[in-house]
């Protein structure tokens, strides 16, 4: 079904987009190689269940927890394209 002056499937090729995109970051931010015993910010020992859970550790809990806060991603380009944006 065509919306306003897109083709069809416009709408869900917007959508896979910005599902792409998504995942490439995600995958970006992945450690890899072996993991630390301390963490290289506040020198905590890393657990070993932690380092078995993910390979490449390299920050406890805590400082990973304060490095997601920081990397919280904004955009300014909307992908929906509302009919607002479409009309100018």
């Amino acid at each position: 079904m065509a919306v306003g002056w897109s083709r069809d499937g416009a709408v869900q090729d917007q959508i896979n987009a910005t599902v792409e995109d998504g995942v490439q970051l995600v995958r970006s931010r992945l450690p890899d190689g072996e993991s630390s015993t301390h963490c290289k910010e506040c020198e905590a020992v890393i657990p070993d269940a932690r380092r078995k859970a993910i390979p490449g550790v390299r920050l406890c809990v805590g400082c990973q927890l304060e490095l997601e806060k920081e990397q919280t991603a904004f955009t300014l380009f909307n992908r929906r394209g509302s009919k607002d944006s479409q009309l100018k």
